[in-house]
């Protein structure tokens, strides 16, 4: 069953144009010229009941755009949108206590308040009944082992103490339907993995729908079987991980384990050298260039071993970014994405 249902949606913004110079800003304030910035071209996406579905693109590609449409914080332009049967941007108390919105760059606790008081008040906000806030509280806490610090000022915690707060207040009135926008920003590698732990554990136990922006790779490789691209406003991409690899990756890479003693001698004609430590090579090659590659190295050279392996993934990733801002833009569509927050939809009351 789809849990979200996007048709058409679109997004637009009117940017006034700043000219440069003091004649010129003058000027502007009785004659200003304006452009429209496109900040999601009528994408069209389904996401079902259960589902950890990763939204990934480059800066400016519209990701968050699309996950405060899909949370109500900002109006669409043109198209429609279901979650959970209702529409986002009417901004239904029902719909607002059935999700919730993190974004890794911003911040819901009180700063120099202790995390458990911004709890309670998420309690109260959210009308959980109090046996629900402390069952929940209590598992969560313990899954991100963060009691210890209930207590503590939030101005006091680490970035990743902090994040993991943050998660904590958006989950305690166990929402069916989660937006993540970036929530490991910032933190290091043994925080990442403790997020990503607990995300793997809650998700496959609360059957929640997660939709995730990230730009580290393995946060979606960790986590996500399904994988949506959007690039200048549209979807380029929706399948598996897998599938990025195989669609957008035109080469592989070959590792050579030359015998002792043995040169590996000059191996440019066969493909891109990316390594090269005798008696150990690495090789970017062509895929339909690997078979008769293999086949010339093996003939001239004593191999010990061999591996043939698929780039990784964030190198997919990135060539797939770099083609699509390549190209041309479309003659009604700005560069600019950064959207407003004048529209902000507030807590539920």
């Amino acid at each position: 069953m789809a849990i979200i249902e996007v048709n058409g949606l679109s997004k637009s913004y009117r940017v006034y144009q700043k000219p440069e110079g003091l004649l010129a800003s003058f000027r502007g304030l009785f004659h200003r010229t304006y452009r429209d910035v496109r900040a999601v071209r009528e994408i069209d996406l389904e996401v079902r009941q259960g589902e950890f579905v990763a939204f990934l693109g480059p800066n400016g590609a519209g990701k968050t755009t699309t996950l405060k449409l899909l949370s109500g914080v900002i109006n669409p332009t043109s198209g429609s949108a279901r979650v959970m049967g209702h529409v986002p941007w009417r901004r239904e108390n029902a719909y607002r206590r059935r999700f919730a919105l993190v974004m890794g760059q911003k911040n819901q606790l009180w700063w120099d308040l202790p995390a458990i008081e911004s709890f309670r008040l998420h309690q109260r906000i959210y009308g959980v009944e109090p046996a629900a806030f402390h069952r929940n509280c209590d598992e969560l806490t313990e899954l991100l082992d963060i009691r210890p610090l209930l207590h503590q000022p939030v101005r006091e915690l680490s970035l990743g103490e902090r994040m993991k707060m943050e998660l904590t207040a958006a989950l305690l009135h166990a929402p069916d339907v989660l937006f993540l926008d970036e929530p490991t920003i910032g933190l290091d590698v043994v925080a990442q993995h403790q997020i990503q732990t607990f995300f793997r554990h809650y998700q496959e136990q609360r059957r929640i729908t997660i939709l995730l922006t990230s730009h580290y790779m393995k946060d979606v490789a960790a986590l996500c079987r399904r994988v949506v691209i959007i690039a200048r406003g549209r979807i380029q991409y929706d399948g598996s991980l897998a599938g990025i690899i195989d669609r957008f990756s035109g080469s592989k890479i070959v590792t050579f384990q030359f015998a002792e003693g043995q040169s590996a001698g000059d191996l440019s004609a066969y493909g891109e050298i990316v390594e090269l430590r005798e008696p150990k090579a690495r090789l970017r090659i062509a895929r339909n260039e690997v078979p008769r590659a293999l086949a010339k190295v093996l003939a001239s050279h004593a191999v010990a071993d061999v591996s043939v392996e698929d780039p990784p993934l964030e190198e997919v990733i990135a060539d797939l970014f770099t083609q699509v801002n390549g190209r041309p833009a479309e003659p009604d569509r700005g560069d600019a994405v950064g959207e407003p927050m004048d529209e902000v939809g507030g807590v539920v009351p």
